[in-house]
């Protein structure tokens, strides 16, 4: 955007159309998104728009743009993250599972039962 801005300003400089630096940041502030008023209002309201270079500006909006990609990529790995598996669970089989289940606990049950009787 900068870029693009850059080059409209030294084209009109070129026809004889200057603007002062406070006009320029005024039209930079004016012309950014909806999305970005917060931020047009926070540097309104803390920074004398009279004597704010443009390239403090453009540092403070470029900033800004970074924070809010960062907390993008942020949400985006947490979405990922937060996915949740599930298994599916099959009928066919599970009464023999459920009693080879069984077997085993018993199973477990009965040598730990054994070697406290061994050694008890």
């Amino acid at each position: 955007m900068f870029v693009r801005f850059s080059n409209i300003i030294n084209s009109l400089q070129s026809l004889n159309k200057c603007y002062t630096n406070s006009e320029m940041v005024r039209k930079i502030l004016r012309c950014l998104p909806k999305s970005w008023m917060p931020k047009v209002t926070a540097i309104e309201e803390a920074k004398d728009l009279n004597t704010l270079p443009l390239e403090e500006l453009l540092g403070s909006l470029m900033t800004h743009e970074m924070t809010i990609k960062n907390h993008e990529d942020d949400e985006e790995q947490d979405k990922k993250k937060k996915k949740v598996i599930a298994f599916k669970y099959s009928t066919a089989n599970s009464s023999e599972e459920d009693s080879d289940d069984e077997m085993a606990l018993i199973t477990r049950r009965f040598k730990k039962y054994l070697a406290k009787k061994k050694f008890g």
